[in-house]
């Protein structure tokens, strides 16, 4: 979870510091490679990568379009603002269905890649470790609203 000059210490903490995420090319092509052979082997639902707002906002831009919430956590993470909001590079949230998930999961270990479970898909909200929710309704109006409304002279409400 690199935190240094990502959107998370920006718009949050209202910090402009630290050095980018580094770059390492040869495990930005492992895993991009791996990732681009479960698209073409028809075996994912839908990938993002978490370079622009992190794993949270990758997984949040993932549910919107079809308005198909989820249910996800790792419960007793010790660094969760790292976790959920660095912006590292190579790193990927993907969607597979279920009977899928578990063999992508055992040949992302056997190539070395590193590979968590975070939770399901389903619902009309997005929940972190069963505790904090917000309804993708609520997501979606704020997204494609925002704009709209900056532009209009509005401030921006707080979500519910």
């Amino acid at each position: 979870g690199h935190l240094g000059q990502s959107i998370y210490l920006r718009e949050i903490e209202g910090r402009e510091e630290g050095a980018a995420p580094k770059v390492d090319l040869g495990l930005e092509k492992k895993h991009g490679d791996f990732v681009r052979g479960l698209i073409e082997q028809g075996r994912l639902d839908t990938v993002h990568d978490v370079s622009d707002g992190g794993l949270l906002t990758a997984i949040a831009e993932m549910c919107l379009p079809r308005g198909i919430g989820a249910s996800i956590g790792l419960a007793g993470l010790p660094d969760a603002i790292p976790f959920w909001f660095g912006e590292d590079q190579g790193r990927y949230v993907i969607a597979a269905p279920f009977a899928q998930a578990e063999k992508i999961v055992t040949e992302a270990r056997a190539a070395y890649i590193p590979v968590a479970e975070l939770g399901k898909t389903g619902g009309d909200a997005l929940a972190l470790d069963d505790k904090d929710s917000i309804k993708i309704a609520v997501l979606k109006n704020g997204f494609e609203s925002w704009f709209p409304n900056y532009m209009a002279g509005d401030k921006i409400p707080a979500s519910n």
